[in-house]
């Protein structure tokens, strides 16, 4: 079963951000049971507030992504670019349909 995180969080840096999840990503190029999609969305009535929406194809590949170090490290320097700390949610996919 697909597994979805959602992080919703806020941050004034997220150019910053967004070259620290791009340099990941290029070490992470290959690996296999990391995320398959992100979705990046920004509240329009509070630009600084983003939610960032990760697919995983299991659970299990989302919970050994969570237990890699490297994800442990750029997790902490993301949320120390953030204005508050950041809220997970953690949802089992029941239903998906594409629409168009």
């Amino acid at each position: 079963m697909k597994f979805v995180q959602i992080i919703d969080f806020e941050t004034e840096r997220m150019d910053e951000m967004r070259e620290l999840v791009r340099e990941r990503e290029k070490r992470a190029a290959g690996n296999s049971g990391g995320p398959t999609h992100r979705l990046v969305l920004q509240d329009r009535n509070t630009p600084n507030r983003l939610l960032v929406v990760l697919e995983f194809e299991s659970y299990e590949d989302a919970m050994r992504n969570s237990n890699d170090p490297e994800t442990t490290r750029m997790a902490e320097q993301l949320a120390a670019m953030c204005t508050r700390p950041p809220s997970f949610t953690d949802c089992d996919v029941r239903e998906m349909t594409e629409l168009k």
